[in-house]
C-alpha cells in the first residue's frame, strides 16, 4: 500500500512539474550550473596538479638531487674580460657523502657539456650527459630501442651513447637507430640505445633530463671533455671549472630522506666557501604539492558550492510561489482526507526530482567543459568519479533542504482558509 502511495505521489509530482515546463527548467538551471561548475573546477584543479605530482614521483621519493649553481655575485660581475669561475659539486663531495652519511644507498654523478652532434648531413646541438648506469634506475625513463649504459662501458671507457627519442628522430630520421656512429664534438660514439624523455619542471625541481640529451659513461666524459669550459659572450670570455653539474643521492629508507638532506647541506656548507649548489628533495616537494592540491580543491569546491547554494535558493523561491499558487488544491486535498505528511511528501518529491534531474544534466555539463578545456586550451583535466557522486549527492541534498520549508508551509495551511483562496 505504501509503495503504491509513493508511486502515485511521484507520478503526481512529475505531472505538476510538466504542467509548468519553462518554470521547472529555469528552476533546474541553478542546480545544473552548480553541479557542472563543481565537477569542471575540480577536474581542472586535479589535472593541473596531477602532471606536476607525477613528475615529482618519477624523480623518486628516496632521492636527493644536488645541482651545481653559479654564485649570484659571479653572474652579475661583468668587469673582467677574461676570468676563471670555479663552482659546483666536487668529486670529493661524492666521496664524503658516501663515507659520512650511513643512510645513503648510492650516488649518481652527472657531468653535462653542450656539443654538436653530427650524423652525415644532419646536425644538432646535444646536451651530452656523462653519468653511470645507475642513472637509468633512479630517473626512470622507458627504453625505446637497444640497451642502457652498463658498468663495462664505464670501466672500459667505451665511446657509446644512449640518445633520447627526440634526438634520435632528428638525427636518425630514416636510418637504423642502434649501431650508427654519431660524431659528438671531435669524437665518434656508437649509438647503443634510445630512451623516452620527459623534460620540464616538476615544481621547483629541474628534471634531470632534456629532449636533446645524449648519455655517455662519466669516465668517458671526464677523459674526452675534462672539467674546464669556455663561454664567450659579447665583450667577455669566461672560463669555468665544474667537476660535477649534478648528483643524485639515493637514500635506503624514505624516513631518512629529509634528515640526510640536512646532513648533506651541513657538509657542503663546511667544505664550500660559497653557495654554488642547490639541494632539492622530491619527497618534501611532493608533500607540499599534495597539501597545496588539497587546499586548492577545497577552495574550488567551496566556490562551486556557492553556485549550488544559489540554485537551492532558487528552488525554494519557486516552490514557495508554487505553494501560494496551489493553495486551493492543497485545501481540497486536505478536505478529502490527505494528511500533512502526504502534502509534505508531494512537495518534497517535486523538489528532489527537480534537483536530481538538474544534477544529472549538470554532470553532463561538468564532463563536457573539461573536455573542451583539454581539446582547445591543451590543459590536462581529470574528471573523477568522486566529484560526480559528490555533486549529485549535494544537488539532491539541496533539493531536500531547500524544499523542506515550502513543503512544511504547504502542509500547515488551514483547509477552510485554503478552500476560500481564489
Amino acid at each position: 500500500m505504501n509503495q503504491r502511495r509513493w508511486i502515485r505521489d511521484i507520478q503526481l509530482g512529475i505531472k505538476n512539474l510538466r504542467l509548468h515546463k519553462m518554470r521547472s527548467f529555469l528552476t533546474m538551471l541553478g542546480v545544473v550550473f552548480g553541479v557542472g561548475s563543481v565537477i569542471a573546477m575540480l577536474a581542472v584543479g586535479e589535472g593541473a596538479s596531477k602532471e606536476a605530482l607525477e613528475q615529482i614521483k618519477r624523480l623518486g621519493s628516496h632521492n636527493i638531487i644536488l645541482t651545481a649553481m653559479k654564485p649570484a655575485e659571479e653572474q652579475s660581475s661583468q668587469n673582467v674580460t677574461v676570468r676563471m669561475s670555479i663552482y659546483g659539486i666536487l668529486y670529493e663531495d661524492e666521496e664524503r657523502i658516501k663515507q659520512s652519511i650511513a643512510a645513503v644507498k648510492r650516488t649518481v654523478p652527472v657531468k653535462v657539456v653542450i656539443r654538436q652532434g653530427r650524423l652525415r648531413d644532419k646536425t644538432m646541438d646535444l646536451r651530452v650527459v656523462g653519468t653511470t648506469p645507475d642513472w637509468f634506475d633512479l630517473v626512470r625513463r622507458p627504453s625505446v630501442a637497444g640497451r642502457m649504459l652498463r658498468s663495462k662501458d664505464e670501466l672500459e671507457r667505451r665511446n657509446v651513447v644512449v640518445l633520447t627519442e627526440h634526438g634520435a628522430r632528428r638525427l636518425l630520421a630514416t636510418e637504423a637507430t642502434v649501431g650508427e656512429a654519431l660524431r659528438i664534438g671531435g669524437q665518434y660514439f656508437e649509438v647503443i640505445g634510445i630512451v623516452q624523455s620527459e623534460s620540464g619542471m616538476a615544481g621547483s625541481i629541474q628534471t634531470p633530463d632534456k629532449e636533446t640529451d645524449a648519455y655517455i659513461p662519466i669516465s668517458v666524459a671526464r677523459e674526452r671533455f675534462g672539467d674546464y669550459f669556455i663561454q664567450e659572450t659579447s665583450g667577455s670570455r669566461t672560463r669555468e671549472k665544474v667537476e660535477l653539474h649534478q648528483m643524485i643521492v639515493e637514500v635506503e629508507d624514505v624516513e631518512d630522506v629529509e634528515a640526510s638532506a640536512k646532513a648533506i647541506e651541513a657538509m657542503l656548507q663546511r667544505f664550500h666557501k660559497k653557495v654554488d649548489y642547490q639541494i632539492s628533495v622530491p619527497l618534501a616537494l611532493l608533500r607540499q604539492a599534495e597539501a597545496t592540491k588539497r587546499t586548492f580543491n577545497i577552495v574550488l569546491g567551496a566556490i562551486a558550492g556557492i553556485s549550488l547554494l544559489v540554485g537551492g535558493i532558487g528552488i525554494m523561491n519557486i516552490m514557495l510561489a508554487s505553494v501560494t499558487e496551489r493553495t486551493r488544491e492543497i485545501g481540497i486535498r486536505r478536505a478529502i482526507g490527505a494528511k500533512r505528511k502526504q502534502i509534505v511528501r508531494q512537495f518534497l518529491i517535486e523538489t528532489v526530482v527537480l534537483s536530481m534531474v538538474g544534477g544529472m544534466v549538470g554532470i553532463g555539463v561538468g564532463v563536457f567543459i573539461p573536455w573542451l578545456v583539454t581539446r582547445f586550451a591543451d590543459m590536462p583535466t581529470v574528471v573523477t568519479a568522486f566529484s560526480m557522486i559528490l555533486s549529485l549527492g549535494i544537488s539532491m541534498s539541496v533539493g531536500i533542504i531547500f524544499g523542506l520549508y515550502p513543503a512544511i508551509r504547504a502542509s500547515r495551511l488551514d483547509p477552510i482558509e485554503a478552500l476560500r483562496h481564489e
